[in-house]
């Protein structure tokens, strides 16, 4: 039998309103063995998340200190506001060789790549189309008209980012991309070489 030294890390990175925080919610219920990364950012909490379960919020203060103490693993500024990830939770389950899953922008996955090479395995959470977003982005009632737009622009360009990623999963319905998901995770655990 082969031995398993650490575990990897998935990382999902999609359009702001694509679908990554109710497809990860949903593959961490039908995927076991995963362990959710809780990031932290500087913006404002919304009605629907639970500080600490959804993001650890922060000051921007705050968030500078943990950045200038080394204890971000990535961070980004991404619609004005700062976002990253704890380092210690990340690395205890990798070296207790658990898979981590993480839902970051696109700078941030750059950065687990380069830090992490093969054992970072990257998935683009894609809408079926810019309209499709849209929609989905006024359904949510969390953005103003203007902060709309700029999400959309920002939606472009991060779907550019798309090709250097290892995968690439349409969300057109959450139980078809949670089961494309789950077969990515179950490709990667059985991959016998890394790349």
């Amino acid at each position: 039998m082969v031995k398993r030294t650490g575990g990897r890390i998935f990382v999902i990175s999609g359009p702001s309103g694509g679908g990554k925080t109710t497809v990860v919610e949903a593959l961490l219920a039908h995927a076991p063995g995963l362990v959710r990364s809780v990031s932290v950012t500087t913006r404002p909490r919304r009605s629907s998340e639970r500080d600490g379960a959804d993001y650890r919020f922060v000051s921007g203060g705050a968030f500078a200190r943990l950045r200038a103490r080394g204890e971000l693993l990535e961070w980004a500024q991404v619609h004005h506001a700062w976002y990253g990830t704890p380092r210690q939770p990340v690395e205890r389950a990798l070296a207790r060789g658990r898979d981590v899953i993480l839902s970051i922008d696109v700078q941030g996955a750059r950065q687990v790549k380069r830090r992490f090479g093969a054992r970072a395995v990257l998935v683009f959470l894609v809408p079926p189309s810019l309209r499709a977003l849209a929609q989905r982005l006024r359904k949510r009632r969390t953005e103003t008209p203007q902060a709309l737009q700029t999400r959309l622009r920002a939606a472009k360009r991060e779907l550019a980012c798309a090709a250097w990623y290892d995968y690439t999963v349409v969300n057109r319905r959450v139980p078809e991309a949670v089961e494309q998901l789950e077969a990515i995770v179950t490709a990667e655990r059985l991959r016998t070489g890394r790349r």
